[in-house]
């Protein structure tokens, strides 16, 4: 009984065992199926006599079985890898890379080739390149204005919401319980997402993955930036102007609406002869902030955040 059992799992974990398995059937129930005896055939004495050793060897192997699950189809997986690669615009010159940073632990016949290793990996790239960017870009902001920013953008919830935005999540291997979702959760997507950019770095090096980095996030940090990002513009002002203007900055009360327990005011920023483009906000230390930041844009040249 032994033997046969050894033999019938052997079988059912060849290559091609997927295609003998029924796609309707439950993996449980195809494991269960592996194990079973027919139902018109009772145990013999000498099935009934098996040694300790023989008890504990079949104990594993019916563990084994009632863990087995089959993998997903090689046709899926090299459509979804394609189809990865058109999204990245990148083709891999090592294509098992990109289906172990695609394979989420569901869907990997171990933990191993799950893509938690290369999400480790790619949380640390992702951390170290957008550092390297913001630091770069704006340095007018002390070491906890980038903070605030670097924590925004690599967050899971912004990762994620990238991933989906450029379509990785069409892209994720799954087992079957987790395809059956109609939606993936965030969490789950924002790992691929990092993922994708170890495997990138690992394949290309950094020329692979930075400039692809820099567009799907270009828009993201802007915001955060303009959002939140210093969080105190008109400190960030007042050093820039004083250091490169040779000025304090002043704000003008150009307008106010509505009634006294709901008022909204209109303040510009001025740095010398120069007014920059005023703003709104619910009360005048919000509508400085953002006359602050309307003033920064102008001054970096781009377009002002705030009306």
């Amino acid at each position: 009984m032994l033997d046969k059992l050894k033999d019938l799992l052997r079988r059912s974990t060849e290559p091609d065992a997927a295609s003998r398995i029924d796609d309707d059937q439950p993996a449980e129930a195809t494991a269960a199926s592996l194990v079973a005896p027919p139902d018109d055939r009772a145990d013999s004495p000498d099935d009934r006599a098996d040694s300790p050793d023989e008890d504990a060897e079949m104990s594993r192997y019916l563990r084994r079985a009632s863990e087995y699950k089959p993998d997903a189809s090689s046709e899926s997986i090299g459509s979804k890898l394609a189809l990865c690669q058109t999204i990245l615009d990148y083709q891999f010159r090592d294509p098992d890379l990109l289906q172990s940073a695609l394979t989420h632990a569901s869907g990997a016949s171990h933990r191993l080739a799950s893509n938690e290793r290369l999400e480790f990996l790619g949380d640390a790239v992702l951390g170290l390149s957008v550092c390297q960017w913001l630091f770069e870009m704006y340095p007018q902001y002390d070491e906890g204005d980038l903070t605030k920013i670097k924590s925004a953008i690599v967050s899971r919830r912004s990762c994620g919401k990238i991933a989906c935005e450029i379509g990785l999540d069409r892209c994720l291997i799954v087992g079957k319980g987790v395809a059956k979702n109609r939606s993936f959760p965030k969490s789950l997507v924002s790992d691929v997402f990092e993922s994708v950019i170890a495997a990138l770095y690992l394949d290309g090096g950094i020329e692979a993955f930075r400039p692809r980095l820099r567009r799907w996030l270009a828009e993201d940090i802007e915001t955060i930036v303009v959002g939140q990002g210093a969080g105190n513009f008109k400190s960030t002002l007042q050093q820039i102007a004083q250091r490169d203007l040779g000025a304090t900055p002043q704000y003008c009360l150009i307008d106010q609406t509505g009634p006294d327990h709901r008022k909204s005011f209109q303040v510009a920023a001025k740095v010398g002869e120069r007014e920059f483009a005023a703003a709104w906000g619910n009360n005048k230390k919000d509508a400085e902030q953002k006359a602050a930041a309307n003033a920064l844009a102008e001054l970096n040249e781009r377009e002002t955040p705030y009306g």
